[in-house]
């Protein structure tokens, strides 16, 4: 019996060292395929990054982390209604996380569905506080005409990011939206000192100042294709105020500033011209 199990030795030890060397390398596949999710969800094209999950998942559809890189790849391509749906199963796994209510919250918001992120919103506990969570309670507070909601999660939510420009823009967005001007128009040009390339910020700044008749440049840095734009900014702005004249200068400005063929604000320019003729 001692013989025939020190025969048998050799055959058990190779069993076990294959099994130990699979299973060294399902780890290291898994961790090169987390890395490649990582990869696909930062830098990735969204289209591609939609591709290589909905082949991923179903070749692995019991991995909850897959479905969520899914549904996350397809929000992010413009595709809410169909990540949506994969939120929803998502969120109804046991393994479910509370980021996981977050993301569906905002995947309901993108498809209009207020109401449903809103209801979301609610079943994750008060004490799970995240950049993510605030910036949708914001955003769903403001659907809501909430003002006073809305500005204590905006604050919350910048003070919880290194990188605070867009969240501040769409704070100040909110404030415009809602007549308050003046406070849009510091929340802008607070937006603009975290990230000076951001246009969208810039444009936002235009119009705040421009909704309170201050029609000059505002001192931020800018390319002189920036500055014309800008300039076209205000001056339709300032049309629909009623200070025609002032707009029309405006509009010249821009036109005389672009380094190239400003077709836009010199047709604008044009129909001015004939319907103050006319």
């Amino acid at each position: 019996m001692t013989r025939n199990l020190l025969m048998f030795l050799p055959f058990l030890i190779a069993a076990c060292a294959e099994t130990s060397a699979d299973r060294a390398v399902k780890s290291m596949n898994a961790v090169d395929q987390a890395t490649m999710s990582e990869i696909m969800l930062t830098v990735g094209e969204p289209q591609e990054a939609v591709n290589y999950f909905a082949r991923t998942s179903a070749e692995h559809p019991d991995r909850i982390d897959l479905q969520r890189g899914l549904a996350k790849s397809l929000v992010r391509n413009g595709q809410a209604s169909e990540g949506l749906k994969v939120w929803d199963k998502v969120t109804a796994s046991p393994d479910a996380s509370n980021d996981d209510r977050v993301a569906r919250a905002e995947a309901q918001m993108r498809t209009g569905d207020w109401k449903g992120a809103r209801a979301t919103l609610n079943t994750i506990p008060p004490t799970f506080e995240s950049y993510d969570r605030y910036r949708i309670e914001a955003m769903v507070a403001d659907s809501e005409k909430n003002w006073k909601k809305a500005d204590s999660f905006y604050d919350t939510a910048a003070g919880l990011t290194t990188r605070p420009a867009g969240i501040l823009n769409n704070w100040g967005f909110s404030k415009l939206s809602r007549g308050d001007a003046q406070g849009a128009e510091k929340l802008f040009a607070e937006a603009i000192t975290y990230d000076p390339t951001a246009f969208t910020s810039k444009n936002n700044l235009v119009l705040a100042r421009a909704a309170q008749r201050k029609y000059d440049m505002p001192v931020i840095e800018m390319t002189q294709t920036e500055r014309a734009q800008l300039l076209y900014t205000a001056g339709l702005s300032a049309i629909k105020q009623g200070d025609t004249a002032t707009g029309q200068s405006l509009l010249q400005d821009a036109v005389d500033t672009s380094p190239t063929y400003f077709e836009e604000a010199a047709r604008a320019l044009a129909a001015l011209g004939e319907a103050r003729q006319g």
